[in-house]
Parts: C-alpha cells; sequence; structure tokens
C-alpha cells in the first residue's frame, strides 16, 4: 500500500440507506479518475438493521439479542431473526438495480442469517447440561449479531460500487468461520493485506473480531473504534466522518436551519464534550486514538460534497467564543446522608454501584451532606441503583427525578459570562433552572431544566451565544 497518505472514511447507517445518492456525492460525484482511489470507507449496517439484531438505540424494544438471552423455549429470537433477514433483503433491494447483484445479496443474507441461527441452536443445545451457561457467552453472540448487520452492508455496497464502474473491494473483519484469533491490529492487517490503494476502493466492516472484544469495551460504538484504530495504523493523511448534516452550532430541528452555523474548525476537547451531551462527533476512545496518531479528524455533510465541513484537531481558538449548545435528558440520582460531612467513601461506593449498573454519569455536584449525579441512563437501571444505594445507606434519603441539562460548549468561554448571562436569558425565556455548573476549564457551562424544557433552553441558549444576524451572515457566506 505505499504512496501518499490515504483518508480513511467513515460512512453512518442512516446515510448507507441513502447509498445512491452518495454515488452522486461521496464515491463519484465531480471527482476525476486520478482522485477515486486513495480512499477507505469503513461503512456501517443500514440504517434499523442493528435495532433488530440487537435492541432499539432509543426505545429499548428487544431484538435478536434479548429474545435469545430471555428464550423461554418458544424460539422467538428466531422469528426476530427472519425479521432480520427480511429487512436486509428489503434495504438491500432499494439499492441494487441489477437482478444479478440482487442474487448475490439475497445468498449472502441467507448464509450468514442461518450460519448464525445454526450457531445460536447449537449453543443453546449445548448450554441445556449442566456445565454450560448461556450467560458466559452473552458478549460473544452480540458481537456475533452485529457482525452480520456490518458484513451486509459493506458487501452489499461493494456490489453497487462495482456496478457503477468503481474497483471496490469488500473487506471482510468480522471473523466469520475464521477459526484463528487475532488482535484488532492484526485482524486490520490481514484484512487490509495486499491492497492496492492506488486501483482499489476498499469497503470495510465497521465491526472487527479481535481478541479485546469491541463491545466488551465500547458496545455499539465499536464501528468509530475500527474507523480510527485504521487510521491510525495507515496511518492516514486524515481520517473523515461522513454524516447526514453539518456538525453546527445547534440542532436545526430545535432553532432552526437559517439560525444555525457551521463549526468549521473545533478541537477534540469539544468533541469530547460534545459526546458527553450526547451530540457525539466522534466515540471519545476513538479521537484519542486519532489524537495520539496525529491524525486529524474531519466531520462533513455526506450530501453537501462541496463543503469542507468541520475540522477537528488540537488547535486552540483565535479569540474566547461559545460554539454550540446542546442538550439530553437526564436522570438526577440524589443520596442526601445527614451523617456523610466529614466521613470519606461515599463518593467511592456510589461510583462502584453505577458503574457495576451500567448508568453512565453526564456531571455531578455535591455539598456537605447531599451527592447528586445527572445520568443518561434507563429509569429501570437507576432504579436498581437507587435501591443498591439504599441497602448500603438504609439512614439516608434517595432519590430519582427526570430533569433536562443544556450546555454551551466551546474551546474557550473565559470571560463571556456565559453562566450569568445564560441564568438571565432563561429566566426571561421562562425556563426554570434547578442548578448551573461551572467548572473552571471554561469549555462548557451546563444548566438544569426541568424535563420537557430542553428545547426552550436550547433555542434561548443558541439566542444568546450565536446572535440570528451573525448566524445568517456565515451561512451566507
Amino acid at each position: 500500500m505505499a504512496g501518499p497518505a490515504p483518508t480513511v472514511e467513515k460512512i453512518g447507517g442512516t446515510s448507507m440507506s441513502r447509498l445512491p445518492e452518495l454515488l452522486d456525492t461521496l464515491f463519484i460525484g465531480t471527482r476525476g479518475p486520478e482522485v477515486l482511489y486513495n480512499r477507505l470507507f469503513v461503512v456501517s449496517a443500514f440504517g434499523g438493521i442493528t435495532n433488530l439484531l440487537l435492541e432499539d438505540k432509543k426505545t429499548g424494544a428487544p431484538g435478536v439479542y434479548a429474545g435469545f438471552a430471555n428464550d423461554h423455549g418458544d424460539m422467538g429470537w428466531s422469528e426476530a431473526l427472519d425479521r432480520v433477514a427480511r429487512a436486509m433483503d428489503a434495504a438491500h433491494g432499494a439499492v441494487l438495480s441489477d437482478p444479478g447483484d440482487r442474487g448475490l445479496a439475497d445468498d449472502f443474507v441467507r448464509e450468514r442469517i442461518e450460519g448464525a441461527r445454526s450457531c445460536l441452536i447449537d449453543l443453546r443445545r449445548l448450554c441445556s447440561y449442566g456445565h454450560f451457561r448461556i450467560s458466559q457467552h452473552m458478549l460473544i453472540i452480540r458481537e456475533l449479531l452485529s457482525g452480520l448487520g456490518e458484513a451486509h452492508s459493506a458487501f452489499v455496497t461493494t456490489l453497487f460500487l462495482r456496478r457503477a464502474g468503481l474497483n471496490a473491494r469488500f473487506v471482510d473483519l468480522t471473523g466469520w468461520r475464521d477459526s484463528e484469533e487475532r488482535t484488532l491490529e492484526d485482524r486490520i492487517a490481514a484484512g487490509l493485506e495486499g491492497i492496492d490503494l492506488a486501483r482499489e476502493l476498499p469497503i470495510v466492516t465497521g465491526y472487527a473480531q479481535c481478541t479485546e472484544g469491541l463491545m466488551r469495551a465500547f458496545d455499539r460504538g465499536y464501528s468509530e473504534v475500527t474507523f480510527s484504530r485504521i487510521a491510525a495504523l495507515l496511518p492516514a493523511a486524515e481520517a473523515v466522518i461522513h454524516k447526514e448534516f453539518h456538525l453546527s452550532s445547534a440542532d436545526p430541528r430545535l432553532v432552526g436551519v437559517g439560525a444555525v452555523r457551521k463549526l468549521g474548525h473545533t478541537n477534540y476537547d469539544v468533541a469530547d464534550q460534545l459526546s458527553n451531551t450526547g451530540m457525539e462527533a466522534i466515540h471519545p476512545r476513538a479521537a484519542k486514538t486519532l489524537r495520539q496518531a496525529g491524525v486529524p479528524l474531519r466531520v462533513t455533510n455526506a450530501f453537501d460534497p462541496g463543503d469542507p465541513g468541520t475540522l477537528i484537531d488540537e488547535s486552540g481558538p483565535d479569540a474566547p467564543a461559545a460554539e454550540i449548545v446542546t442538550g439530553l435528558d437526564v436522570l438526577a440520582l440524589e443520596l442526601f446522608e445527614q451523617d456523610m460531612v466529614g466521613v470519606k467513601g461515599y463518593d467511592g461506593a456510589i461510583l462502584e454501584i453505577l458503574s457495576r449498573h451500567g448508568v453512565r454519569i453526564v456531571s455531578k455536584t455535591s455539598n456537605a451532606n447531599t451527592i447528586t449525579h445527572y445520568v443518561d441512563a434507563s429509569l429501570k437501571s437507576v432504579r436498581r441503583v437507587e435501591q443498591d444505594l439504599q441497602a448500603r445507606y438504609p439512614s439516608s434519603d434517595v432519590s430519582v427525578r427526570g430533569l433536562s441539562l443544556a450546555s454551551v460548549i466551546g474551546r474557550d468561554l473565559s470571560g463571556l459570562r456565559i453562566l450569568g448571562r445564560g441564568l438571565s436569558t432563561l429566566e426571561e425565556a421562562e425556563v426554570e433552572v434547578i442548578a448551573a455548573h461551572q467548572n473552571p476549564r471554561g469549555v462548557d457551562v451546563q444548566f438544569i431544566v426541568p424535563r420537557g424544557s430542553i428545547e426552550a433552553a436550547v433555542r434561548a441558549l443558541h439566542g444568546l451565544v450565536v446572535p440570528e444576524d451573525r448566524a445568517a451572515h456565515r451561512a451566507a457566506a
């Protein structure tokens, strides 16, 4: 793979479902033959497929994985696998126009789905013996199922691009029927071995089977980890994430398309804050890999090919400025204990329980006798934490309530008085502020508001830090 450093580019699931449009913007567009290659694409599963395989990311509705875990002998998980097969067939049927290509894709789905079904049936039979437990294999099952979606989309994309005249190459990192155990680095190296980037366009699965177990550490953030590791290993001239929208100063659905501005340039610190508040530009661990490898990241709108998007690197701003306003719904887990003052250990115990139940902390405050964690998790998980805390500290008062968190983020907010001005702005907008947080680093200011007030809070704060006339001027430019 000698030659100039390539770009490594990632396409998300929603964009994958618009594959024919990407041909005219991302894959070919106005590119001449000399710039069609020296690129490598890491693809996610088609939109909705991973939800059917695992569970719905937003609603928690069970997929094949949850059905298998909770199987009571009715084989409901097998019916769920049939639904996945039908959804896969519909997804590639919508993008492949050639009957021969559709037939190849149909066969691919049938082979992978039936192979997975046989594997799960055999595992269920094995675990009918007392020495084996399904629970010991669930993480492996989750990885197996995830790989089905990524392999399907990469295979279909390869067929689609070949039909369009590109020399695309399917690179399957899912470990399907591979008896050899490999580290992630070795899996990537084996998959890319012999590829001539000057003449071939690799289409790589976002999931990679490896001894580290991507799902164990990253769960559904694995595709960005694969993407970043490939970019670091090559190394890439640039890592590019293609989304369906520009990385903007707020969600245009909340504040209006004409009111937002594209960021254009920011740094990894801001990207981390965005991840923390649910507006993920890139998984924090993937960002760390790129930073350490010295590979800059670019986030583009896949359907706006003439725009360079937003560059994310290590640079600071030319002057203090707020760059983005975002927010998410959280649960406030509050522990009040009159005897806490002057006693060590409460923090550690709470963190241990939150970690054990897989609850993600967004923010935290404390005083002499109260510790409040604002968490992003299901109410069911937080109730379990509540029960464990009550058992650990029987004289404490533990409560949970739904709230929302609005955050103003920037590389440098020093001197902008965002906290005070934000409180005044939210008061004028008749949005109650339950709590507000600002730390000395000056990269974000958080406002805790009642559940249901987040949209009004984001609109008000965005109007404060990104005046409409300035946003309109930058959009026009």
